[in-house]
């Protein structure tokens, strides 16, 4: 997979940190305007955090919208394509176009050379790269959040957060409680309950915002990039009058309907929780919502609302952060949410680029594909 570039491109080369979809979509935009680009990944191969997802995953985009581009994703892959088919696709998509990888390699500095232009990129190994260019898209699932609960670090039983979760199988019959209600909690949920677990609880903090995947064949993201342009406020009473029509209620089974707009809390990082069967698991009584985890004693789980639930497994679903801080904290480019300041196809600083840190209602996927082909002319044009 390793491909030399043509003889004439003397410069420093761009190094683009991570060969997931956004990096690998990024590369290929680079190379078609003859940026000779190296994609640095620390794993061994191509699509390998896809391949670790939980095993009934599976897309919430079409397969069309879910291509990046100049490949198509394969008609066999279906409508909703499962997670280790799209690793594959990955791999494909970087052999297509003939991208660089450097598989094994991780960075853990980027800073700038003392008397010199570009980046110099610290990895593993004691390598010191320069770059005249660097695109950092290791993605905000990069690494998992725990939250610090009084007297977990007691609980008896099996106690994972859901970033090791592959499948059912090790929860065979025990009574099991997923933390969070996002989309990674809502799905482990009903894949338990669908697989072999004796009892599954669900503690939910706030009202997830519960959208189907599809309503008479339309998917929810079609609608999503139709509105995305309007205002704020117009979008959010949109989606309200749609979901009241189309979108499960599971009022009665103790989740009411999220309060808060849809797109406006989108955009401070709350995306919507797309159905793919759990709302069937909720009123089927196969996964029971409970309030939110306070603190743990021993087997017991101590609740919100003050009750008290002894489960035999947890699987935390409490969601990700982009763990910057040691990569890039010090060159004054995060939020205080430890997010990328500027959209992806500005510079963070010169020669500093960052894609797939949000998480957009219109579909990572399609946006990674936007923002690559932004990113790659920018890098162009400061070269000139």
């Amino acid at each position: 997979m390793n491909m030399p570039m043509p003889a004439q491109d003397t410069t420093f080369p761009v190094y683009v940190v991570g060969a997931g979809p956004g990096g690998l979509a990024t590369a290929a935009a680079l190379r078609a305007r003859g940026v000779r680009t190296v994609v640095l990944e620390r794993s061994d191969r191509v699509g390998a955090s896809w391949r670790r997802r939980h095993r009934t995953l599976r897309l919430h985009t079409t397969r069309r919208s879910s291509a990046l581009p100049g490949l198509a994703v394969p008609r066999s892959a279906g409508r909703w394509v499962p997670g280790d088919v799209y690793a594959d696709y990955l791999r494909r998509y970087a052999e297509h176009h003939r991208l660089e990888i450097a598989a094994g390699v991780e960075v853990a500095r980027v800073e700038r050379p003392e008397g010199g232009e570009g980046w110099l990129l610290r990895a593993n190994g004691g390598r010191e790269l320069r770059a005249s260019a660097v695109v950092v898209a290791t993605g905000h699932h990069r690494t998992p959040r725990l939250p610090s609960w009084p007297g977990a670090e007691d609980f008896p039983g099996p106690f994972e957060h859901a970033s090791r979760y592959r499948d059912a199988e090790p929860y065979a019959d025990l009574d099991v409680l997923v933390v969070g209600a996002g989309n990674t909690g809502t799905e482990i949920a009903a894949d338990l309950a669908a697989h072999g677990a004796a009892r599954v609880r669900l503690a939910v903090r706030g009202r997830p915002y519960l959208v189907r995947r599809a309503t008479l064949g339309w998917p929810v993201q079609a609608r999503h990039v139709l509105l995305r342009r309007l205002p704020d406020p117009v979008t959010d009473r949109v989606a309200a009058v749609l979901r009241r029509i189309t979108g499960p209620d599971l009022s009665a089974q103790g989740l009411p309907r999220a309060e808060h707009g849809l797109y406006s809390a989108a955009r401070r990082g709350t995306p919507p929780v797309v159905d793919t069967g759990f709302a069937r698991a909720v009123r089927g009584g196969r996964v029971e919502p409970v309030a939110a985890v306070e603190s743990f004693e021993g087997e017991k789980v101590h609740l919100a609302d003050g009750s008290t639930i002894a489960p035999q497994a947890v699987v935390a679903a409490t969601g990700y952060r982009p763990g910057l801080e040691e990569l890039v904290g010090h060159l004054d480019v995060l939020d205080g949410r430890g997010v990328p300041r500027p959209p992806a196809h500005r510079a963070a600083a010169p020669g500093l680029y960052f894609t797939g840190f949000t998480d957009p209602v219109s579909g990572v996927l399609r946006e990674l594909g936007r923002d690559a082909d932004r990113i790659a002319k920018a890098v162009a044009h400061s070269r000139r």
